[in-house]
């Protein structure tokens, strides 16, 4: 069965749907396996038409804003569908926002509608900071919000059962559809062009805080019928969607690419890998997507549990690079003969090249594939704009359908990025090989990728600037053997001022997304700079990489992440040995950084619960490579002491303290609102000194 034809830049996002609805009716449109929600095309047409009308009925007009700020629950796919079929922009919120990032988003977008889910990370956590941040929702009734501090702003939808002081709930939009008559929907739907927006991602740069990227319906339909034609994507095909939906990676190459070719959209709540892996094997996924470090969470699994993953076939892993080791065993132990990769940005919708199905593994893994159809790509010198050759470096810039139509009230930045004759700069380094396959080399940019998340240095920087004892600040990323990159800020201080690591991360906490948070505080009295005075970040990051010893870590390595869950009462004394044996060390790991790491774990396992510091079960991670393991411990309850000095003899808990200290090689603990966390470094030590 193949999908409908369309001409992309002649139809719109509403259009798509109506489209699909009419030729593939009884075809699956989405189907969550975790509630049994299903969808056929018509039906998913319909909830969508009653989510448009009941925005309408609210009073929202063509080119209104709507934010959402939820998990991949169902109400974000009939958001955005629902949304874009009145004439509506979707403002997208991302899941780690906390309120200084929040309230800066719905100033800057000029947002008239907040749909949200309670929290994701904990409940209530969003309707909390929403309150906090506007008092007035408390008492006013819903739809009639009048803030200061967000003069767009009037209607906060809940999703969920429970009514919230001056919100509507989500189920309102169904009954108030009825106040709008089809004459009145459809003359709205007839004023929509396909290049009107349809769409605002906020991404970061250089310059400072997130900027809306404007995307029309052409930009996303045309990106995403293209990666699905990459696919050889079908009405058959049933993509699982694990990846956030506020990514362009979720809501343009998830759900987008499914309406694009008539396939069936299969997202995961929440990524949990054994819920993905559910998911696939019950509903016979023929997809799925990710991020390097969620395939390897579902390796891992399928270490533990037996799938039945033979459905599936394709898929596209992106977002940070992918280690050849992972591809391999994604293709031999997932079936996934067929998975691309994708590369791109947000402002160009975002895909710009891919690899194809039919692609050797190895290009899969060492290019980024080719240009996807109606993209254009010029790599230049960034010095002198000009053109550089075949295998020459230079910045890669694009033009096409697919380019942002800008960010949104922002036009001297999108100026700074787009060049008069549509030329979009990436910020990215690059070469094409004769074949015309392209290597990403390197990022003119400062930005930080972790784990899959862009995180953007000035934005980090903005927001330290607002601590009253910080002078200066500049952040900078270092290796991580997981994440490909971790957070480091150099701090200058005030004159007489002090401040500790610890204070530091506290005033970040539930202020920016927890990824953001840097890993390491250094505070310095000045920063290398040039003759000129520009500072000289890649001397910091020299400088980090260097104190923090971590040399061995410059190449993003497969690793594997082992979990385990120690009771509070001291039972699992013996169970700590058993697990390093049968999991840890068949791994490879070096038998001397094994040995110490075991003694270390039991140590602190055994002090810990005799002293009664855990109020709730012990939650150890350990992330292991054939030279090193680092472990990761958190719990609910006090720190135990690491002395630097070695106590006397009638101070036996310090003495554990100090017997783990000397075990570990690096040894990092946080104390955070009855949190305790502590990270075990070990490397092999005969390595070390050679």
């Amino acid at each position: 069965m193949r999908a409908p034809e369309y001409k992309v830049g002649k139809i719109t996002v509403g259009q798509l749907v109506d489209l699909m609805a009419e030729n593939l009716g009884e075809k699956d449109a989405l189907v969550y396996h975790s509630t049994g929600l299903r969808l056929t095309y018509q039906q998913f047409k319909e909830k969508c038409d009653q989510v448009a009308k009941g925005f309408m009925a609210l009073g929202l007009k063509k080119g209104s804003n709507i934010a959402i700020w939820a998990n991949n629950v169902a109400e974000w796919v009939l958001t955005q569908f629902g949304s874009t079929k009145m004439g509506g922009v979707l403002v997208t919120v991302n899941t780690h926002y906390r309120s200084f990032e929040l309230e800066y988003l719905l100033k800057q977008s000029d947002s008239s509608t907040l749909v949200l889910v309670g929290g994701v990370h904990q409940p209530r956590d969003y309707f909390n900071m929403v309150y906090e941040l506007c008092p007035e929702l408390k008492t006013c009734q819903p739809g009639q919000l009048k803030s200061k501090k967000f003069p767009y702003l009037k209607n906060v939808i809940a999703i969920g059962e429970e009514r919230m002081p001056g919100m509507f709930r989500y189920d309102d939009l169904y009954e108030l559809s009825s106040q709008i008559s089809d004459e009145e929907y459809q003359k709205r739907q007839e004023e929509i062009t396909p290049d009107d927006v349809v769409n605002m991602q906020y991404t970061s740069g250089t310059t400072g805080f997130p900027k809306g990227v404007m995307l029309t319906h052409t930009n996303v339909i045309g990106n995403a019928k293209s990666q699905a034609d990459c696919l050889n994507f079908t009405p058959e095909d049933k993509l699982c969607i694990t990846v956030p939906f506020f990514h362009c990676f979720g809501c343009v190459m998830g759900t987008m690419l499914c309406v694009s070719s008539g396939a069936t959209m299969v997202p995961v709540e929440s990524f949990r890998a054994r819920r993905v892996l559910e998911a696939i094997q019950d509903v016979q996924c023929t997809a799925v997507h990710g991020v390097p470090t969620m395939f390897i969470a579902e390796l891992e699994e399928m270490k533990k549990t037996k799938f039945d993953l033979t459905s599936l076939r394709t898929g596209i892993m992106a977002g940070s690079p992918c280690p050849t080791e992972v591809m391999k065993a994604v293709v031999e132990e997932m079936n996934m003969r067929e998975i691309c990769i994708t590369y791109g940005l947000t402002e160009s919708s975002p895909g710009i090249t891919m690899t194809r199905t039919t692609d050797p593994l190895e290009l899969r893994v060492s290019t980024v594939g080719r240009l996807l159809p109606g993209v254009e790509v010029k790599l230049i010198d960034p010095i002198t704009g000009e053109k550089v050759g075949l295998n020459q470096p230079g910045e890669l810039c694009t033009r096409g359908y697919h380019v942002m139509k800008g960010y949104y009230n922002m036009p001297e930045e999108t100026q700074k990025v787009i060049e008069p004759d549509g030329w979009l700069h990436s910020g990215d380094i690059a070469t094409v090989d004769e074949n015309g396959y392209y290597r990403i080399t390197g990022r003119l940019k400062d930005m930080i990728i972790r784990g899959g998340e862009n995180i953007y240095p000035r934005e980090i920087e903005e927001y330290l600037y607002l601590h009253p004892k910080v002078k200066d600040v500049q952040v900078v990323g270092v290796p991580s053997r997981y994440y490909g990159e971790e957070v480091v800020a150099f701090v200058q201080l005030k004159p007489g001022e002090e401040l500790t690591e610890i204070e530091a991360k506290d005033f970040c906490w539930d202020r920016i997304s927890r990824y953001k948070i840097p890993s390491y505080f250094f505070f310095v009295e000045n920063f290398p700079t040039t003759a000129s005075g520009k500072i000289q970040k890649f001397k910091l990051r020299e400088q980090a990489v260097k104190l923090l010893g971590l040399e061995e870590e410059r190449e993003i390595k497969f690793l594997t992440k082992k979990n385990i869950e120690l009771d509070i009462n001291g039972k699992d004394w013996q169970r700590i040995r058993t697990f390093m044996e049968k999991e840890i060390l068949p791994v490879g790991v070096d038998i001397e950084v094994l040995d110490r790491a075991n003694l270390a774990l039991q140590e602190f396992y055994q002090k810990v619960t005799e002293l009664h510091l855990a109020k709730a079960n012990i939650e150890v991670t350990l992330i292991i490579d054939k030279n090193s393991l680092d472990v990761s411990i958190r719990y609910e309850g006090e720190l135990l002491e690491f002395p630097l000095e070695k106590p006397s003899e009638n101070q036996p808990s310090l003495l554990s303290g100090y017997f783990i200290r000397q075990l570990t090689d690096r040894l990092r603990e946080e104390r955070r609102a009855g949190s305790a966390r502590i990270h075990f470094y070990f490397i092999r030590r005969q390595h070390q000194e050679t």
